[in-house]
């Protein structure tokens, strides 16, 4: 089983796995378009996090997807990642593509990432800059300050691709 991470997964795991890789999945765009009223932010003043939206099949996205062991996926994992996932994403297959900035991968691998529908309740949508800037420097929920997710996502992201601008992460 393989799990891609895009938002909080890149840097806070929490799950045993037995291999971990940078790499991208195509066809969708990272946003700051997701109510978290559960993470890092609460139901009266939500936070932002990262959501991935339908984009062109060129489009790619950057992360970290992680091999897990079918007996872990099993016997806790799954559980563990759909409750932690519970605001609002489902369970969805893609294709992954290993590698770094230097060296691009061509053999793709399944992966499971967990998806937010524009239809459900928490789905924030576009907004300017400003306001989801101004959103996630004062939003604060029982994982955190938003800005700290903020700040670890850019981190990760600098590390598994530093040729990406940093200000796509903020769209």
């Amino acid at each position: 089983m393989w799990i891609f991470g895009y938002g909080s997964i890149i840097w806070k795991t929490e799950f045993p796995y037995t291999k971990k890789v940078p790499g991208y999945v195509k066809g969708f765009l990272r946003r700051f378009w997701w109510w978290s009223t559960d993470h890092r932010g609460v139901p009266e003043a939500p936070g932002r996090v990262v959501n991935l939206i339908k984009g062109e099949p060129d489009d790619i996205v950057w992360g970290m997807a992680y091999h897990i062991d079918d007996k872990d996926w099993l016997n806790g994992v799954r559980d563990q990642l759909d409750y932690r996932e519970k605001g609002g994403y489902t369970k969805h297959q893609t294709h992954f593509f290993p590698g770094n900035e230097n060296e691009v991968g061509s053999e793709s691998v399944e992966v499971t990432l967990y998806l937010g529908s524009d239809f459900h309740a928490h789905f924030a949508g576009p907004a300017p800059v400003e306001e989801i800037a101004r959103t996630i420097l004062v939003s604060h929920g029982p994982s955190g300050a938003n800005k700290e997710y903020l700040y670890n996502l850019a981190y990760g992201m600098r590390t598994i691709a530093p040729h990406v601008q940093e200000r796509k992460i903020l769209k």
